[in-house]
């Protein structure tokens, strides 16, 4: 397993994904994490909104039964996301009080004294950044929360908080062989194709050179939950390809589809969303696979790509 560090926390590659455990028996999850673990994962992201609330205290419950102690892993949390009885967003919130409130509840599902690493879910477009600023002393001194970070942020939105002197240690991002218009656009520098739309700003440059470290989510996803493209018939082109190199480097498919994020300088880690230990054990071996630059390369044109 590889490591990078975020701020002084030391973080795996690879990090679990609980936004799906709600549902599962607990059993099953313990397997999961322990496989995780296993392979050298030391860090658990999840959120207040995942499963009502419920994947943070089913999680809280397995580590408990898993007797590791707290020191031994990392765990992310976010907030900002505000939803109704019925489960559908009505808004996003980074007020003082509110950022406060939702510590306190995470802490108290996760059966835990203190989050690692917390993101704004997000962004709030009434975002009031002096008030994120507060909230945020207010946890580190009380020891609640270790450091900060952010989801699906733009560059400019990383500056407001900058700005108040936030340090952000991680920005979590879509992105993954059919998701990828953070490099797309860097691509295809002033061109008039559609394909040079810049839709992130300058947000992985600006990643690269504030140390932040960007989290790919959905790493085995195209489009916006629509399903996994690993084996899908849809998409025969890419599935060859990652056949081919799945033969080569002597894995699976969906190993090579890690790899392939984590071959890039900005993209430090990986959010998986399985909930399968066999799964777990494919996705944590691309932490020890590096592919080449031109098989990188030969994995991005394949959906049918083409470079200018």
């Amino acid at each position: 397993m590889k490591y990078c560090n975020l701020g002084d926390i030391r973080s795996s590659a690879i990090i679990a994904g609980c936004m799906r455990i709600a549902d599962k028996p607990l059993l099953q999850t313990e397997k999961v994490l322990f496989e995780a673990l296993r392979a050298g994962v030391n860090t658990f992201d999840l959120a207040d909104v995942y499963g009502g609330g419920d994947c943070e205290r089913i999680f809280g419950v397995a580590m408990r039964d898993l007797e590791l102690p707290r020191k031994d892993y990392v765990l992310q949390t976010k907030c900002g996301i505000r939803k109704n009885e019925d489960g559908k967003i009505v808004l996003f919130d980074f007020s003082h009080d509110y950022i406060l409130s939702c510590v306190e509840n995470s802490l108290k599902r996760l059966n835990t004294e203190y989050i690692d690493i917390l993101l704004l879910h997000r962004p709030d477009t009434l975002i009031v950044e002096e008030e994120v600023a507060r909230a945020f002393e207010t946890l580190q001194t009380e020891g609640k929360v270790r450091a900060f970070g952010v989801s699906n942020f733009s560059a400019g939105q990383m500056r407001l908080l900058k700005k108040e002197g936030i340090n952000v240690v991680a920005n979590q991002m879509q992105f993954s062989l059919l998701h990828t218009p953070m490099i797309d656009a860097g691509l295809n520098v002033n061109m008039y194709e559609d394909v040079s739309v810049s839709r992130a700003g300058d947000t992985l440059e600006y990643c690269r050179v504030n140390n932040i470290a960007l989290q790919a989510w959905s790493p085995l996803q195209y489009g916006f939950f629509k399903g996994v493209f690993v084996g899908n018939e849809n998409y025969p082109l890419l599935n060859a390809e990652l056949n081919a190199m799945a033969e080569k480097y002597g894995c699976a498919p969906s190993t090579v589809a890690i790899a392939w994020i984590l071959r890039h300088p900005a993209f430090k880690q990986v959010v998986t969303g399985t909930t399968s230990p066999e799964h777990m054990q494919e996705m944590c071996a691309a932490a020890d696979i590096e592919l080449s630059k031109e098989d990188w390369y030969k994995l991005y044109l394949a959906p049918g790509r083409t470079l200018p």
